[in-house]
């Protein structure tokens, strides 16, 4: 069940209700924020809204429409309450939190319906149809550019469907090693049910808590360790997806010659051509050994190169992170200051042999190198990865710094909270390109940024890491800092930011979006990604399966 249906997640903002970012054990933390922003960050701008404090309109469905779809899915799963149409209106992005604090819900949801099974899904969007609905698919609510948001204008009610019942492993396949999943399953469930029969998908995002596997499909997203497992197009064989004018479903093969694939054009499809119901996934054997190290190198560009002649050679470690100096910076000051004082000198002392030697938390370029696998396998490949990094002025950290870092991986969202409330602009932003244009396009974007975010004399803070590596080229995901504008102007600000990063991005060579999906946030640019003839046909095969454009209007393809 979604945790929105049980009250564990802030409607508000990221994670669970119950977790935050540990502040108090890391006293340098805060210290290293106010200096490298200039601001005191001691008093809160924004409060927790309260449900009550929010203003949104009566739900305009028809009576009519609410029996018919109480006599479709039960009553039980159809809500008008005010608590599932706010929670559902928006997502997770900068905008869709700052929204919340400011007790903002622009275009709140009519109802949600969660359907019980596929067949109540083919009638939903056969009454969408006859009633003029706009159709939001709903997984675990974490778009981060406005995929779940009601756009549409013109129509007579916006319904978001939540997926949350269809949320079982179906069949494990153990001689293919593949599985059937419903789409609306959380990653936690599909994890918990896998690992009982001792198989994992490996897909592993920020999102892992709270997004689907339909979610994944619909955005092409990619996990913490897709340099080895892959990103979720390479895990899909197969899907089923109800579109207002049928089923579609692709053929469970490993590979087919049978023309363009209609499983890839269904994989990224944000919702607008239909939804995902059920996919088949191909699994892995859970792994014998998770061995995850830290290594630090005096630069950037060293550091790039390790990981290009990693992928070039062959070495594909599951997991490889490498930081910029800026957030290497912010990396050194999570550390724990608590705990054992004898353990804490030792760390010191390591630092300063570190600094010696040229290596240090404050300039340098932090890695994190992760293996999973078996042991033989592990151990082969981890050997020929740390021969290669000396080779390249790597040194080697030891499993302590990566044994944290995957201990404390989904931590760090929180801290955004914390930060938006003390007055704080925080946001990231993601692309990819190949290694002979990456080091380019690192620094036009990172310019770019702290242009954007310094106009009017502030100041600001951008650390960057390579986040997914392949044999091409890698993903690029910078984490952005900086004081909000005065009280007012705070969403133009962000606008105005969003727009000059995104303009580096497509003007240097990048992709508009890696792995965050586009939305409504990045459809503006979508047109000099893929090109006019492409989006053409994106149009008229939207025509083909959603010829009332009830499905997700608005995202993905640019307004004319």
């Amino acid at each position: 069940m979604s945790d929105y249906m049980e009250g564990k997640s802030r409607w508000w903002g990221w994670g669970y209700l119950d977790r935050r970012f540990d502040v108090e054990n890391r006293e340098n933390i805060m210290p290293f924020m106010r200096e490298n922003l200039g601001m005191a960050l001691d008093r809160d701008r924004f409060t927790d809204p309260g449900l009550e404090e929010i203003d949104i309109p009566a739900p305009r469905l028809e009576d009519e429409a609410l029996r018919e779809l109480r006599e479709l899915c039960g009553p039980e799963n159809v809500s008008t309450d005010k608590f599932q149409r706010v929670s559902h209106s928006m997502g997770k992005s900068y905008r869709d939190l700052l929204r919340m604090r400011m007790r903002r819900v622009d275009r709140p949801v009519d109802a949600v319906v969660w359907p019980r099974e596929e067949e109540e899904i083919v009638s939903i969007l056969r009454m969408g149809e006859a009633r003029n609905l706009e159709i939001i698919p709903f997984g675990g609510g974490s778009s981060v550019t406005g995929g779940v948001e009601p756009l549409a204008k013109d129509r007579d009610g916006a319904l978001s469907l939540d997926l949350a019942r269809l949320n079982r492993v179906l069949r494990v396949e153990a001689t293919s090693q593949t599985a059937a999943i419903q789409a609306g399953a959380l990653g936690p469930e599909i994890e918990e049910q896998l690992n009982e029969q001792g198989y994992t998908l490996g897909h592993f995002p920020e999102s892992f808590d709270h997004s689907t596997l339909g979610g994944w499909i619909a955005t092409r997203a990619s996990g913490r360790q897709s340099t080895g497992y892959g990103d979720i197009e390479d895990m899909v064989l197969a899907l089923r997806m109800v579109t207002p004018r049928g089923v579609v479903d692709t053929r469970r093969v490993p590979n087919t010659a049978s023309g363009p694939s209609v499983l890839q054009f269904c994989i990224g499809s944000e919702g607008i051509l239909g939804v995902i119901t059920e996919a088949t996934m191909r699994i892995r054997p859970m792994p014998e050994v998770f061995d995850y190290r830290g290594l630090i190198f005096r630069n950037f560009a060293a550091g790039v190169s390790a990981i290009r002649e990693m992928m070039q050679q062959g070495m594909v470690p599951t997991c490889v992170r490498l930081s910029d100096r800026t957030e290497t910076a912010l990396v050194g000051s999570f550390r724990s200051t608590t705990g054992n004082k004898w353990k804490k000198k030792g760390e010191e002392a390591a630092l300063k042999v570190l600094a010696r030697r040229g290596f240090s938390f404050d300039d340098g370029a932090f890695m994190v190198m992760g293996l999973e696998g078996g042991r033989e396998e592990t151990e082969y490949m981890r050997a020929g990865i740390l021969r290669l990094c000396r080779g390249l002025g790597g040194l080697h950290l030891g499993t302590g710094p990566g044994r944290q870092w995957y201990e404390s991986r989904h931590d760090t969202a929180y801290f955004r909270e914390q930060l938006m409330n003390r007055g704080v602009l925080v946001d990231t932003i993601e692309t990819a390109t190949t290694w002979d244009n990456l080091l380019h396009l690192y620094g036009e974007v990172r310019s770019a940024l702290r242009a954007a975010l310094e106009e009017g004399g502030g100041r600001s803070m951008v650390g960057c890491h390579v986040s997914h590596a392949y044999r091409e080229g890698a993903s690029l995901y910078y984490t952005l800092f900086a004081p909000m504008t005065e009280e007012g102007g705070e969403e133009e600000q962000w606008e105005r930011v969003k727009r000059a990063a995104s303009e580096a991005i497509v003007e240097n060579g990048g992709t508009i979006s890696h792995h965050h999906g586009v939305g409504y946030e990045h459809s503006p640019w979508m047109r000099r990604e893929v090109g006019e003839i492409s989006l053409e046909a994106i149009r008229a095969v939207k025509k083909v399966m959603d010829p009332a454009c009830i499905l997700n209007p608005g995202k993905l393809i640019p307004a004319r």
